[in-house]
């Protein structure tokens, strides 16, 4: 698998040279292969946000390179334009970039500002509201703030995949949703991948979202990244994660202490789908024995 991304000795200091100084990144050392799913994990404040912001030039670093689909960021007279096509961010509460008065204009100006004809920006538009689930014919003229919560979040998302990004970014995609609410969003951003074979970088606090959806994980304190790995190299780091105020999934705590307690049950369990079939398997072993 080729890297898609390449972040080497990466720093960002904002307000330099005054006495707000703050240092958000310090020497970021990350690569992110293409197709891959990367979660992206860390307490407010632990640089994900900066960091994210680096991949589509909207920050640039104060000091190391970025490499984006073999463009550097830190090059002058790199086509920003180009990177920005290719990479699409999705902030936190996406519904509030929402500002056009139909659903279609929302979703089509991307499209737009690329200059293509009117016949394929309507595809994309119609690909991109039933690709999050949204039908066209009957929302595509109505107000995106007529809408639910939920499916304003699915319209701002439909109005970046219009784009056809390589690589899609979310940060913290399921905030503020109702449970219902949070499974349907993270439901669409496995379909997006599968459909699209993108590049995913998820964000976020929660540590049963990215354990469910991720490849690998990397964890991120204080503007570091301070280890990268499978969710089952990452979760075995306990007392580790505690000690920077994060934690494993609730789920995967009681499968380790079952194993600790003798129960013989795999510990790399992230969802209770998977513990019900695990526990269940127990059971039936021991009703053999």
């Amino acid at each position: 698998m080729s890297n898609i991304v390449e972040m080497s000795n990466l720093n960002h200091v904002y307000m330099l040279g005054t006495p707000f100084e703050t240092a958000a990144l310090k020497d970021v050392n990350l690569t992110i292969g293409e197709g891959e799913f990367l979660g992206l994990i860390g307490h407010t404040g632990s640089g994900k946000s900066t960091l994210i912001q680096h991949i589509n030039g909207l920050l640039k670093p104060t000091s190391g390179k970025i490499i984006v689909k073999g463009m550097d960021l830190t090059e002058k007279g790199t086509d920003m334009r180009k990177i920005r096509e290719k990479v699409g961010l999705i902030f936190q509460y996406p519904e509030h970039q929402l500002f056009e008065e139909t659903v279609f204009k929302d979703v089509a100006f991307g499209p737009k500002n690329l200059g293509l004809p009117e016949d394929k920006i309507e595809k994309r538009v119609e690909e991109a509201l039933l690709t999050v689930g949204i039908d066209y014919e009957t929302t595509k003229d109505r107000s995106p703030f007529e809408l639910s919560g939920g499916q304003m979040r699915r319209v701002a998302i439909a109005g970046v995949l219009a784009m056809h990004p390589e690589i899609l970014i979310l940060d913290e995609p399921t905030a503020g949703l109702d449970p219902g609410g949070r499974k349907e969003i993270l439901g669409q951003i496995q379909g997006l991948r599968k459909k699209y074979r993108l590049t995913i970088i998820l964000v976020s606090h929660s540590m049963e979202d990215i354990a469910k959806l991720a490849d690998r994980i990397a964890v991120m304190h204080k503007g570091r990244i301070l280890f990268a790995g499978t969710p089952n190299e990452i979760y075995t780091k306990v007392d580790l994660l505690r000690e920077i105020g994060l934690d494993i999934p609730k789920i995967t705590e009681l499968m380790i202490k079952l194993n600790n307690n003798g129960k013989k049950v795999r510990a790399d369990i992230f969802t209770v789908e998977d513990a019900e079939r695990e526990i269940l398997r127990l059971l039936r072993g021991n009703a053999n024995v």
